[in-house]
């Protein structure tokens, strides 16, 4: 029984990991995207100040193209956190099922002692019934 409670604590360990992998995730996610809004803003500014919104102009900001770059960087980082946020949610279904597979067996067993122990209750209750049966018949 010792074996497991711990094997439940380790899949509820698990889960936990899991699911803080997933939050983490999310995070840098919204992070990048924040980023990357922030740096469109200052493209934007850039830009109005120069006067110049064209990026292959030889006057352009040096600024505002550095910005573009990470801007563009912070969103090929983002779209491959997604794939990486999909992975992590899959692995934490699994996690999930197999912490509730082992959950469910230990339930199974528990009401399986519980009958044996009712069962054991009741012979014993029976034989006490018919002690006082063959008392009350001798007596």
């Amino acid at each position: 029984m010792k074996s497991r409670e711990t094997l439940i604590r380790l899949k509820k360990f698990q889960v936990d990991e899991k699911r803080r992998r997933v939050t983490q995730i999310e995070g840098m996610i919204a992070d990048f995207q924040r980023m990357s809004v922030e740096l469109e803003r200052e493209i934007q500014t850039e830009q109005e100040r120069a006067g110049i919104n064209d990026p292959t102009h030889f006057a352009y900001p040096t600024y505002a193209k550095a910005a573009i770059q990470r801007r563009e960087n912070l969103t090929r980082s983002a779209d491959e956190l997604r794939a990486q946020l999909d992975d992590a949610k899959a692995l934490l279904s699994e996690a999930f099922e197999e912490l509730k597979k082992v959950e469910l067996l230990d339930e199974r067993d528990q009401a399986r002692e519980r009958a044996e122990e009712s069962a054991r209750e009741q012979a014993d209750m029976d034989s006490i019934g018919l002690m006082r049966a063959r008392l009350g018949v001798i007596a």
